[in-house]
């Protein structure tokens, strides 16, 4: 068995894409896993995916994020079937029009409550239990675009810059706590999230690196996870070649 057996984890955005990478991995490693996403019945067609090659218990739990009493009834939940949570994979996320002066307010604010306070809503449920086991690991997945700003990108960017503050911040207040927290910054993955964006650089013939999978973010997840109590493994950004 491994390191990470036996423990139990939240996933957010668990129906597709990283999030299902994430929960799968997880699984394979005999981690006890809650998938949580908004659509039920896509839930539980990857509840059923992922007990073919899980070592551990799955449950799912619909939920959004960004609505914060869908989020602490759905901890609840989790540790009604599994128990206390030892990690939390905050990975629900939503990449729209960010572009300033097209005044696209709706996508804004739709950014801004799910990658902000979709994060500070699913570490405000957790973090009391962490603290009195004196045990937990939170993973924020943010991206790169919290690092660099495109003409296109600048809501979306300012939201994942967030991520990291808050990533960054939390790990110096959890400090000898036992808690640890980690920043996960993809670079392009190949998902539905930006399925749009790949196909105009392919139409616009742009494209010129081959995107991520959703599994290479999973193993970074399972890397920072499976180090030692002493290590806690900060920020982890991966990059296409």
């Amino acid at each position: 068995m491994t390191k990470l057996a036996g423990k139990t984890a939240i996933v957010t955005g668990a129906s597709s894409g990283i999030g299902f990478a994430i929960a799968t991995h997880l699984a394979m490693e005999g981690v006890h896993v809650c998938l949580i996403a908004r659509n039920m019945e896509r839930l539980n067609e990857r509840e059923s995916e992922i007990k073919k090659v899980a070592k551990g218990k799955i449950v799912t739990v619909s939920a959004d994020v960004s609505k914060r009493t869908d989020v602490q009834s759905a901890v609840r939940e989790a540790v009604e079937k599994l128990g206390t949570i030892d990690f939390y994979v905050n990975n629900a996320g939503q990449m729209l029009n960010g572009i300033v002066q097209e005044g696209r307010v709706e996508d804004w604010e739709q950014m801004i409550d799910v990658n902000i306070k979709g994060v500070l809503y699913g570490i405000h449920e957790v973090l009391p239990s962490m603290k009195e086991q004196a045990f937990g690991h939170i993973i924020n997945i943010a991206s790169v675009s919290g690092f660099e700003v495109t003409k296109n990108s600048t809501v979306y960017s300012a939201t994942k810059f967030a991520v990291r503050t808050i990533s960054m911040g939390l790990e110096k207040e959890l400090a000898r706590t036992g808690v640890r927290v980690t920043n996960i910054s993809p670079g392009m993955v190949q998902t539905d999230l930006t399925s749009d964006y790949l196909e105009k650089e392919e139409n616009a013939h742009q494209r010129t690196r081959i995107p991520l999978q959703p599994k290479d973010i999973a193993q970074a997840v399972v890397y920072a996870l499976s180090q030692p109590s002493y290590v806690n493994v900060n920020e982890v950004t991966v990059r296409p070649v």
